[in-house]
C-alpha cells in the first residue's frame, strides 16, 4: 500500500448541497428558502443577539464599567519632604510658590500637603488640605498651617 492508494472510507464524506445551481439540482429558484418571508430574502433574519423585541442584554448593560464621582476632588500632593528641600525657614508655601518652583503644574488645582518625609524648618503653610501627619510635623519643626476653607 503507498500514500497515494489511501482513500477515506465509502459513505463517510458528503459533498457540500451547491443551491442556486438550477431547478435540476433539486435547489434550484428559491434556493432551498422557500417562498416569501424575511428569511427568504438576502440579509433576512433578526441578526445576533436580538431577544424577541425585548431589549437586547447589551443594551441593558452600561457602557462602561464602574462608577465616577462627579463631586470628587482631586488634589495635587506634595510631601513635606519636598517642602524641606524648596523652602527656607519663614517662608509661606502655597499654591503660586509651589507653581513658580515647578512643584506643580497649574495653581489653580487644589493642594494637599501630605507627611512624608522630615521638616525641621519652620514654615507657614496656606494650602486647601494638610494630612494630620503632616500637620503635626509642620507644627513641630515651629511652622504654622492655614487652611483654606
Amino acid at each position: 500500500m503507498q500514500l497515494n492508494d489511501l482513500r477515506p472510507a465509502e459513505g463517510s464524506r458528503k459533498s457540500r448541497k451547491r443551491i442556486g445551481r438550477g431547478n435540476s439540482s433539486g435547489f434550484g429558484t428559491t434556493a432551498g428558502r422557500g417562498s416569501k418571508g424575511q428569511l427568504s430574502r438576502s440579509g433576512g433574519g433578526k441578526g445576533a443577539g436580538f431577544e424577541g423585541g425585548q431589549t437586547a442584554l447589551a443594551m441593558r448593560l452600561p457602557k462602561l464599567p464602574g462608577f465616577k464621582n462627579r463631586n470628587r476632588v482631586e488634589y495635587a500632593p506634595v510631601n513635606v519632604a519636598r517642602l524641606e528641600k524648596l523652602y527656607e525657614a519663614g517662608d509661606t508655601v502655597d499654591a503660586e510658590s509651589l507653581k513658580a518652583k515647578g512643584v506643580i503644574k497649574h495653581d489653580y488645582i487644589p493642594v494637599k500637603v501630605l507627611g512624608d518625609g522630615e521638616l525641621t524648618k519652620a514654615l507657614i503653610v496656606k494650602v486647601d488640605k494638610v494630612s494630620a501627619s503632616a500637620k503635626a510635623k509642620i507644627e513641630a519643626a515651629g511652622g504654622k498651617v492655614e487652611e483654606a476653607c
